[in-house]
């Protein structure tokens, strides 16, 4: 099997073994795979991890349970227990001795097979082809912000960073009715919202602005300088949700958390139902999202590609 492996070191397309199915885990032909911010960030030294990364992907069940074989579908990345207290709550996503698909002690996706747990699995609906499915993992990270804050109609909302995932956050928080204003860095990445009556601002022009504070902001950047620009656009009382993940560590004052007593929400992972229900219906728009598909034989230009500034979704086709 051939796949996209990172050593600790450097980067390399490699014959790895052909996947057994074991652990009553099924067997994956992946399909698609995309290439994401935290993917980038694993190789500057987060998680200290090391193998296949890749946890965005579409694909097609080759072994596992009958119901499943021959179907096209997407999974979920953490790969929990099932029997501590926190599997039993319905938070496997926190299971103490998880792993996580290309993140955490499990091979990913970036690969032409992959191997998850049959219950992670989601059937990726007929109308959705597969360059919009392979989205559904980031997409139901910007859904998690609805899970866990109440957004309101009105909701006065600030996105910071133009990257997929801020585009995503920004398209789902509009659609829940909130008046979004998203700021970034690249005007054709936000030439994206723009086209779907969503206010953007270059970052640029918000410094010099003087933004007015708000009830909500969602910290999307994936920069070290991003999370103290997001604490000083949110209200006193307001809420500030971290999405970003990034290898450095941060150094900045938190007393105007304190003092402003801002309610801080870490969102990582969320459901896969509504982000497959929008990608059914067109309600967000990803295949603006798409600048390039790469053959996996060609990985390591793809995450080359990936990792330059402005660039939007990297997709790889191991299956060529």
């Amino acid at each position: 099997m051939r796949a996209l492996v990172w050593d600790g070191q450097a980067l390399a397309v490699a014959d790895r073994p052909a996947l057994r199915p074991r652990d009553g885990l099924a067997r994956l032909r992946v399909s698609l795979a995309g290439i994401c911010s935290t993917d980038l960030q694993l190789f500057r030294g987060y998680m200290g991890f090391t193998g296949v990364p890749g946890h965005e992907l579409v694909g097609v069940v080759e072994e596992g349970p009958a119901h499943l074989v021959g179907r096209r579908v997407t999974g979920e990345i953490n790969l929990a227990c099932g029997r501590c207290d926190l599997c039993g709550r319905g938070l496997g996503r926190h299971c103490p001795t998880r792993t996580v698909l290309g993140i955490l002690g499990a091979d990913g996706a970036l690969a032409e097979e992959v191997l998850l747990p049959p219950a992670n699995l989601h059937l990726v609906p007929d109308e959705v082809p597969d360059e919009a499915a392979v989205f559904t993992e980031p997409l139901a990270a910007a859904f998690e912000v609805l899970e866990q804050v109440h957004v309101r109609p009105g909701t006065a909302a600030i996105v910071l960073g133009d990257g997929k995932l801020g585009l995503l956050v920004a398209q789902v928080l509009h659609g829940a009715g909130a008046r979004v204003l998203a700021v970034g860095r690249h005007a054709g990445k936000l030439n994206v919202l723009a086209r779907r009556g969503i206010p953007t601002l270059l970052a640029a022009d918000a410094e010099a602005e003087h933004l007015e504070k708000v009830d909500l902001v969602v910290e999307a950047t994936g920069s070290e300088a991003g999370l103290a620009r997001a604490i000083a656009l949110v209200r006193p009382r307001g809420t500030l949700v971290l999405k970003s993940t990034v290898a450095a560590k941060h150094a900045l004052n938190l007393a105007p958390l304190v003092i402003d007593e801002i309610t801080v929400v870490g969102s990582r992972c969320g459901p896969f139902p509504p982000a497959l229900s929008a990608l059914a219906r067109g309600a967000v728009d990803v295949a603006s999202l798409v600048e390039r598909v790469y053959p996996l034989a060609d990985g390591l230009a793809a995450v080359a590609h990936a990792g330059r500034a402005g660039a939007l979704k990297v997709l790889v086709r191991p299956w060529t």
